[in-house]
Order: C-alpha cells, then sequence, then structure tokens
C-alpha cells in the first residue's frame, strides 16, 4: 500500500492533482518547501488515515477546504507560508486529535473562529501575518484546556484583549502588531508562560501586577502603546537566574513617568524604558543605562563549545573530528551531520533549555547526551530554531551501518516526539559524510526531478500507484556531497 508522499524540497511545479485524494491509504503528504501553486484538491479531505499535511513554503492559493474537516486522524497542518486566501475552516478546530495548526503567512481573513474554543486536542495555533480585519479575539478563547501556544501576530486584529487566564497550560502568546485596544487583563495566565509580547497595539492604562511571580517567564513586552504609570519592580520576583537564564521587558515608547526608589534589577534582566516620559534628562533613570534605544527584533543564536585545542590532531582519512562534549578527552570519532529545524517552538531564548533539548533529544533517538553535539543555531523568520547537529557514535569511532539507517529513519520518518514546548521539527538534511562510502547507491541517492514532478502532475492515480513507484525508483542518482537531505531520505513506501 502506498502510505506517504514525501516530495519536500525539490523544486517541483505545478498543482497537486484532484487523483490524490485517491490513495486512501495515505498517512502522510510531504510537499514542502517547493514551487507548488494552484488550490488545495478538496480530495484530500477523502483520505480518512491521513495524520500530516506539510504544503509550507510554495505557492499554493485560494480557500483551504472544508472537507479537511473530515480528516479525522490528522495531526498536524503545517500551512504557512503560501497565499491562502478566505476564512479558517471552523470545522477544523473539531477535529479530534489535531496537534498542530500552523497556517501563518498567508493571506487568510474573516473572523477567528470561535469554534477554535471547542477543540479537544490543539497545542499550537500560529496565525501570525494574515488579515483578520476588523475581527476580535473571541471572549470563548478562555475556555480552551489543550492550547500552548496561542500566536496572532500582524493580524489586523481589533478590539479588547479577553481574560486567557483560563488556558491552564498557555506557554507562549504573541497578539503584537495589532491593533488592540483597551487596558491589560488583570489575572495572571499560566505558571509555564515563557513569552508574551503585546507590543506595538493601541493598549492604555497601566501594568498591572500579575505578571510577577512567572517562574518560566524569558520575554515580556509592551512596546509601542499608550501605557502609563509606574515602571512595575517586581515582574522578576519568583524566577531564579542560573546559568543562562534571562528575562528580557522591553516597555519602550509607553508614557510610563514614575520608578520606584529602591529600583534594582538583577544583572540578568534586561529593562528597556526608552521613549517613556521616565527617561527625562532629569531622570536618574537614563543614568543606569535603561533608557538607551534597543532593538528586540532577533533572538540570540549561539554555538557549540569550542574543541580543546591541546588536543592533537585526528586523522584525516575519514573526517575525524573532535567530539566536543565527549567524557573522554581528545576522542577522535566521525560524527553524522543532521539539519534539523523547530517549526513553531515555545519559547523565546533557546540558551536556557539548551540542555533539556540535549537530554529530550537524545533520550528518544536512545543516544547518551554526550552523543549530541549542537554545533550552531539560529534564529529565523517566524520565528523558528535552525540547528546543525552532530551525532556521534557512542564511545567507538564509527557507527555500525545498522545505527546510521535507524538513526535515519527515525528522524526522517517523524518517528521521535519532543516535549511540547520544543513544538514540531523538520529534518533539512542528514549528512552521511565517509559513511557515504559504506552505503549502496539506493540510500545516497534520490528520485531526480523528473520522476519526481511525473507523479505528482498525475501518476499518483491509486489504481497504478504501486506499479509507478515500483518502476521510479529504479531510476535513482547519486549524490554529489554524500548527503541524505529530506529530499532523499525517501524510505516512503512500504508494502504490507
Amino acid at each position: 500500500k502506498l502510505l506517504t508522499e514525501d516530495f519536500m524540497w525539490n523544486n517541483l511545479t505545478g498543482n497537486i492533482p484532484k487523483e490524490i485524494g485517491n490513495i486512501t491509504t495515505l498517512t502522510l503528504i510531504t510537499l514542502n518547501g517547493n514551487q507548488l501553486s494552484g488550490s488545495l484538491p478538496d480530495e484530500i479531505g477523502y483520505l480518512q488515515k491521513l495524520n500530516r499535511l506539510q504544503i509550507d513554503q510554495n505557492q499554493i492559493s485560494g480557500p483551504i477546504p472544508k472537507s479537511f474537516g473530515n480528516l479525522t486522524s490528522m495531526k498536524h497542518f503545517h500551512m504557512n507560508n503560501n497565499s491562502l486566501s478566505g476564512r479558517i475552516p471552523p470545522e477544523l478546530f473539531r477535529l479530534p486529535v489535531l496537534l498542530h495548526l500552523l497556517v501563518d503567512t498567508n493571506n487568510l481573513s474573516g473572523p477567528l473562529p470561535p469554534e477554535l474554543a471547542e477543540t479537544r486536542s490543539l497545542k499550537i495555533l500560529q496565525a501570525d501575518n494574515n488579515n483578520f480585519s476588523g475581527s476580535s479575539i473571541p471572549a470563548v478563547y478562555n475556555n480552551i484546556r489543550t492550547l500552548l501556544k496561542l500566536s496572532l501576530r500582524n493580524c489586523s486584529l481589533q478590539g479588547v484583549i479577553p481574560d486567557l487566564s483560563g488556558i491552564p497550560d498557555l506557554g507562549y502568546l504573541d497578539l503584537s502588531w495589532n491593533q488592540l485596544t483597551g487596558s491589560i487583563p488583570t489575572n495572571k495566565l499560566a505558571s509555564n508562560v515563557t513569552k508574551i509580547d503585546l507590543s506595538h497595539n493601541f493598549l492604555n492604562g497601566t501594568i498591572p501586577a500579575n505578571f510577577s511571580g512567572l517562574p518560566n517567564l524569558q520575554f515580556l513586552s509592551f512596546e509601542a502603546n499608550n501605557l502609563s504609570g509606574a515602571v512595575p519592580s517586581t515582574i522578576w520576583s519568583g524566577i531564579t537566574f542560573t546559568g543562562n537564564r534571562s528575562l528580557l521587558l522591553d516597555f519602550q515608547n509607553n508614557s510610563l513617568d514614575t520608578i520606584p526608589d529602591a529600583f534594582e534589577p538583577p544583572k540578568a534582566v534586561t529593562l528597556l524604558l526608552s521613549g517613556n516620559r521616565v527617561c527625562d534628562t532629569s531622570n536618574p533613570a537614563r543614568a543606569a543605562g535603561l533608557c538607551q534605544p534597543a532593538s528586540v527584533n532577533d533572538a540570540p543564536s549561539g554555538h557549540g563549545p569550542q574543541v580543546n585545542l591541546n588536543c592533537a590532531p585526528c586523522p584525516t582519512d575519514r573526517n575525524y573530528e573532535y567530539n566536543p562534549s565527549s567524557p573522554i578527552p581528545c576522542f577522535c570519532a566521525v560524527p553524522l551531520g543532521v539539519g534539523f529545524r523547530l517549526k513553531s517552538p515555545g519559547i523565546a531564548d533557546f540558551r536556557s533549555y539548551k540542555e533539556a533539548f540535549e537530554i529530550d533529544s537524545t533520550s528518544v533517538l536512545d543516544l547518551s547526551v554526550y552523543q549530541l553535539y549542537i554545533e550552531q543555531y539560529t534564529w529565523e523568520a517566524g520565528p523558528r530554531l535552525n540547528m546543525h547537529l552532530k551525532l556521534f557514535p557512542n564511545n567507538t569511532n564509527l557507527f555500525t551501518i545498522s545505527e546510521v539507517m535507524r538513526l535515519r529513519q527515525l528522524l526522517a520518518g517523524w518517528q521521535i516526539t519532543l516535549s511540547d514546548i520544543f513544538g514540531p521539527y523538520e529534518l533539512l538534511n542528514f549528512t552521511l559524510g565517509s559513511y557515504g562510502d559504506d552505503f549502496p547507491t539506493v540510500v545516497s541517492s534520490g528520485l531526480n526531478k523528473g520522476a519526481l514532478a511525473g507523479i505528482l502532475t498525475g501518476t499518483i492515480i491509486a489504481a497504478i500507484a504501486v506499479s509507478v513507484v515500483s518502476t521510479l525508483f529504479i531510476v535513482r542518482r547519486r549524490s554529489k556531497r554524500r548527503t541524505v537531505s529530506r529530499r532523499s531520505c525517501k524510505s516512503v513506501f512500504r508494502q504490507d
């Protein structure tokens, strides 16, 4: 049976054919990172076993079909960065196991569906950069029991911010760059919240006291509103600042006019007050360095620890290198390279969650923590977190071929589940390096683009799918860089 269609990052063009709806055994469709256009076929809604649809980063237009409300097995809708228009179908929020709905950076409009409050499972709604002009945030959203992340940045939303304190595990709230008015709700959000961004609206009144005592808070921004009164001095209470733990408070460009007498933020707290009345030249706040204008558009990026320079050079015959995290000093091994991206993380600063990610990811991969080296991580628009990882063998110089295959299958087949705070992920590449010499051509090569385009534009009809796929998989092309990228990490067809 044909179970998955996996054609990510292949520069495919054309439309998604309606005949795809005839392949009723499909559980996964990943077409993201191409140049597909046209509209989404209603027939996709016939695929009762489908649990993941990734069409992000294409040029797809038109509405989201209401028939998608029939996809009762669906867990992941990733449809961001397209040109989708019309309303978000309320039927989607009645799907029984839907976890992630990513529809940011489209042309969606109309009111926000109050039916979101009926969801039984949704954890992430990311709908930034759409045009819900004239729409307000429904007050019934306070009744959502499952939501972890609500991101509605730059959506032309109006009205007041509803009380969202009833969402028990809301960890990330971004309502910035809208036209919201009124005062900030005074009820405290969930204790696990890491980011609250209400900047660039028309909010007035004072900053309420409910933002103190939030132990996981990393980022709080009210920049560019009409807030007045005193600068709060207790927001950082209840936060333990150890390691890389920090807190950014961005209150720039408001009308705040008072600082308490005993005002000493901890060193790990960055408080920005530029553009407030309190920054009058006669005020001591300026001398304290709180009134310098600053941009906070980019979250901190980073890299792993550097190699011990006292080590002798590693052998060069198979691209050996030091594992900086190894408990054995100066231990040389041949790693695997992994391009990895968190598509909707629930954090604002990765530095204080780096160790948690290392423990979490190595646990689900059945590796020791020291086998993972995060060489570099960079925040991208979204925000999304792009990482280059290296996986090292366990107390030996080389992975076995079976271990390489196991890790590849886990990562390429979405067979691991990270903690909710890291959100959904995608594998960007899986670099074999010198291990490519140990693999048959079938592993280090992929379908050529002509074959892929042929499948996509007409040969995925259920009646001939198996025979066509069997024929096309004979035609392979060897990877010049011995890299199993997402387009060559296929393993997408299985036979019963």
